[in-house]
């Protein structure tokens, strides 16, 4: 550990900028104007009086920069838990679980990363963890855990070393008692491995390997180059830059608290942070640039619907859901892609939710019902006919209804049946039919 190394005025220091984001300058300078001597009541005085200098610095730079926040205390202890939280990583077949930290995959990755020349300049926490992390009644709750990696990759042959690298970490997390030598990184990959998904685009380069939780947490490692858009509304807009938290798990002897923790950023890539946030709390549905939320994005916008969260406007609402679903049929044209991304969507994100996979999937219907402008007729009859029998196999599974193949029905005839004087046949009065005159003329005509 560094600090019993470096001695207790490293640790005064690491105290005071862990807690009030110093930079390296004003590190020095606190260093420098402390006083070599004096009681432990002038050393903690002097702390206070520089850390009340300090807060002035931090105010200023938030006050540039609107986009990102200081994290309370209590912030930063859900952020903690989530980190330090043991994680199933379930195995298909006969491979066992593996129990994994978040903080302790982010390690090794990252170093291993390092030694391959790849250089990570930050790691951060995205999604709906990072929204649950700053405002724990928002009412999406948290599934993935999603890890940002911004690294550098140069080229085709990064992402293969990346990949590499994070199915060779998985060997580290297997029980001592197996036999670590025969197991190849395919097998792993099978074994362990949910989706893997790359893209390269003049605009976009990223890759991503999601870990396989049975219960829906499923851990997220994205290894991000370049990414174009990173968010589609502004209540999961958000990202946590985790280093100075990381930092701290490595070289502090001494837990945290709330006078001493490390100063933790956390940021709106949707843009002003406040106002942001201030969508999360009250549950206002809002975006930029809507034209360029990918397919996925209707999806996203009933799941918020479904929860309660509502567009600022009727008029923004309309215009919104339009492009959206737009934008699905332009991704998902074919109906065979539709049913396997919504599939997929009910699966991984309902995990423990079932109960309201019917009530999604006709907000789903309604919307779609109303705000589709771009297909013909029957295009649109058959994505609707899809989400209504998904939406009867929910209740199925749910014993809501029954299995109509188990269904037998029986015809109980109406009470007024009885009367002797009930006829079950009915005479329609109709009017006389009178014989038509032929024409004289032919009723075919020629084709010229």
């Amino acid at each position: 550990m560094l600090a019993p190394l470096l001695g207790a005025d490293f640790s005064l220091c690491f105290s005071l900028s862990v807690r009030t984001g110093l930079t390296t300058a004003d590190q020095e300078r606190t260093r420098r104007e402390r006083p070599t001597s004096g009681t432990f009541s002038e050393l903690i005085t002097s702390d206070i009086m520089s850390e009340e200098k300090s807060s002035v610095v931090t105010s200023l730079s938030e006050s540039e920069n609107p986009n990102v926040s200081v994290l309370s205390w209590e912030q930063v202890q859900r952020l903690d838990s989530i980190l330090t939280e043991t994680i199933p990583i379930h195995g298909r077949g006969n491979f066992p679980t593996l129990q994994m930290q978040p903080q302790q995959i982010v390690k090794v990755v990252r170093s291993r990363m390092e030694e391959k020349h790849i250089h990570v300049r930050e790691v951060r926490l995205n999604g709906s963890a990072a929204s649950h992390v700053l405002h724990e009644d928002s009412g999406l709750g948290y599934k993935d855990l999603d890890l940002i990696f911004c690294a550098h990759m140069k080229g085709e042959s990064d992402f293969q070393i990346v990949k590499d690298i994070v199915l060779d970490c998985l060997l580290d997390f297997l029980p001592d008692c197996v036999n670590k030598e025969k197991i190849t990184p395919l097998t792993l990959k099978e074994a362990y491995v949910q989706k893997m998904v790359k893209v390269c685009t003049d605009s976009d380069r990223w890759s991503l390997i999601s870990l396989s939780n049975n219960r829906g947490k499923n851990v997220e490692l994205k290894f991000v180059d370049s990414l174009r858009r990173q968010f589609e509304f502004s209540v999961d807009s958000f990202q946590i830059k985790l280093d100075s938290l990381l930092l701290f798990y490595e070289c502090s002897e001494n837990p945290m608290a709330e006078t001493f923790h490390p100063t933790i950023m956390g940021e709106s890539v949707y843009g002003h942070f406040r106002e942001a946030l201030d969508h999360l709390e009250h549950k206002i549905i809002c975006t930029r640039n809507p034209e360029e939320i990918r397919g996925g994005g209707l999806l996203k916008y009933c799941h918020l619907l479904v929860r309660d969260f509502r567009a600022a406007s009727e008029t923004e609402m309309k215009s919104l859901q339009r492009y959206m679903c737009s934008r699905f049929f332009i991704d998902f044209p074919d109906i065979g892609e539709q049913q396997r991304k919504l599939e997929s969507y009910l699966q991984n994100h309902f995990v423990g939710l079932e109960d309201r996979k019917y009530d999604y999937l006709m907000t789903l219907h309604g919307v779609v019902n109303e705000s589709t402008v771009c297909l013909m007729g029957h295009e649109r009859r058959q994505t609707l006919g899809l989400i209504a029998m998904l939406a009867v196999r929910v209740l199925a599974e749910q014993n809501v209804i029954p299995n109509v193949a188990n269904v037998t029905c029986y015809y109980q005839p109406a009470p007024y049946v009885a009367d002797g004087n009930f006829s079950n046949y009915y005479i329609a009065q109709v009017q006389p039919v009178f014989a038509c005159q032929q024409p004289a003329y032919s009723t075919w005509l020629p084709c010229n």
